[in-house]
């Protein structure tokens, strides 16, 4: 009785909401638009016409939605070869040779198995799963960075069957989105069309297709659990994040498939879930305004380059509110510091600041700064409102291109430790340090040599391979290195793609940390 009551229920709710289904069908349909700053690149679903009131009554089903969206819904399928970076052959850190020749595995076979560390191939060979959506007649296909980040082979699959290679146009690890197209596309591809993720409201009805683990054109249906999640990247970004929380569920193979709202428009790209045994029905979207604002990018440099004020800032709390005898409520990024001779030091931005507004549009958190300002481009003017001691400025200045390989937080610049300058490796993504006798006693180590990790770069090699601000790097490439200078040389001489192996100490332990140069493999 209970399951029927709850079925009633469910038919109800969509009975209520496939009005504006069919009516969006109908304006997506007649009237999408081509995005001026896509250029051509997607179709962006134009303004949403007032319900007629003949409105036909719809059926208790969503096929004919599914079944109009599902075309434009591609499986992709990667192989990622992995070589060794010195040798060319096997995996990195486990070369083939004599026994102990360039094996820091070796000590762990041994003791534990009784055994040297094993051989491997010449070439390991990786297979994933993934989902996208074709934007254009063209082959473009949207999906996550995730899903083609080392690919050197991709593979795209429609929904009747056909298959098709495809190669990367563009990605963004620090928003996990990713452009590709396919080789030799045929002229009747199918296609979606973008909607406006910011319309989006809690409870709204989201459509969610893919190929979870790996069962192709697999639809749910959920709601907006959430907006504006941010924290919870699953690579480690965060800086960036500001994902739609949705319960219609969402697995590993959903990875970069769209998710609709009820007019048929994408309105997310899913990208991630947390853990099944830590929780259900929770999994994340990219917003689809972030992906639109990329792509223009994506498509004609292959990366995204973004805007930097330097600054680092903090969310304002109420203990701040207060403390800066600001009016109850109010909503902001508080300035921490100002980085000497930055833009913004430039245009006036003063420590204790609190930013309310870029260009016009509201700001109430540190991340929301930052992201306003990573999408404006370099060069370009800024106006900031800030309130200082009550009195509310307006500033203007031209922001910075965004340092890509330096110790970035919040959108500012971390300076180097006391009793030394910080290094930086931009192929690792790290600010590097010397090790000083007060450095050594706050680390708790009794280390007498190695290099400091001073700061992590966000969404970084070094990041993505698990380096940690406060390790002590003491090897690269199993040579000793003593200063900051040292870890710069030994890195300096490796080709883009290639894997240098740390040895780390972390804590009280040392471990083994392989770092692709560049980011790349």
């Amino acid at each position: 009785m209970r399951a029927y009551v709850h079925r009633s229920f469910a038919v109800a709710v969509v009975l209520a909401v496939l009005a504006c289904s069919r009516d969006g069908q109908a304006a997506t349909q007649a009237a999408p638009r081509a995005a001026a700053s896509g250029a051509g690149l997607f179709r962006e679903a134009a303004a949403q016409a007032p319900a007629s009131s003949d409105a036909q009554v719809p059926t208790a089903s969503l096929a004919p939605l599914i079944e109009r969206l599902k075309p434009a819904v591609v499986n992709i399928s990667t192989t990622t070869v992995m070589k060794h970076p010195r040798t060319g052959r096997g995996m990195p850190g486990m070369p083939r040779g004599p026994r102990g020749q360039q094996d820091p595995f070796q000590d762990f076979f041994e003791r534990y198995f009784g055994q040297p560390s094993p051989e491997v191939p010449d070439e390991l060979r990786g297979q994933s799963l993934g989902s996208g959506f074709l934007l254009n007649a063209d082959g473009f296909i949207l999906t996550n960075n995730h899903v083609v980040k080392d690919a050197t082979d991709i593979l795209v699959r429609l929904s009747d069957g056909r298959e098709f290679k495809a190669d990367v146009v563009g990605k963004d690890a620090l928003t996990d989105v990713a452009l590709i197209k396919l080789s030799n596309a045929p002229k009747d591809l199918p296609t979606v069309v973008l909607g406006d993720s910011d319309a989006l409201r809690q409870g709204d009805f989201v459509l969610a297709l893919g190929s979870p683990l790996g069962l192709r054109d697999t639809a749910t249906l959920g709601i907006v659990s959430a907006k504006h999640r941010g924290g919870i990247s699953p690579i480690g970004t965060g800086t960036y994040d500001d994902y739609i929380q949705t319960d219609a569920a969402i697995n590993p193979g959903n990875s970069g498939g769209p998710l609709f709202n009820l007019r048929g428009e994408v309105v997310g790209i899913n990208t991630a879930i947390v853990r099944p045994d830590v929780g259900q029905g929770i999994g994340f979207a990219v917003p689809v305004n972030l992906a639109k604002s990329l792509l223009p990018q994506l498509r004609e440099k292959g990366k995204v380059t973004r805007g930097f004020m330097g600054v680092s800032v903090a969310d304002l709390t109420p203990d701040l509110v207060q403390a800066f005898s600001l009016p109850g409520g109010t909503k902001g990024a508080l300035v921490q510091n100002v980085v000497p001779r930055g833009p913004a030091a430039k245009g006036g931005v003063e420590a204790g600041d609190v930013v309310v507004a870029v260009n016009g549009k509201p700001v109430e958190s540190a991340g929301q700064l930052t992201r306003a300002v990573a999408l404006i481009p370099p060069g370009e003017k800024v106006s900031v409102t800030v309130l200082r001691k009550n009195d509310k400025k307006q500033l203007s200045f031209s922001v910075a291109q965004r340092p890509e390989e330096e110790g970035v937080a919040q959108g500012g610049e971390k300076e180097g430790e006391e009793g030394g300058a910080a290094d930086k490796s931009p192929k690792l993504g790290v600010s590097l340090a010397p090790l000083t006798p007060d450095i050594a006693r706050e680390l708790g180590t009794q280390a007498k040599e190695g290099v400091v990790v001073a700061d992590v770069v966000q969404g970084g090699p070094a990041d993505r391979a698990g380096l940690r601000r406060g390790d002590l790097i003491l090897e690269v490439n199993r040579q000793p290195v003593k200063k900051p200078e040292d870890v710069s040389a030994a890195v300096g001489k490796m080709k883009d793609g290639e894997m240098a192996l740390l040895r780390v100490l972390r804590g009280d332990v040392a471990v083994f940390v392989a770092v692709p140069v560049g980011g790349r493999r």
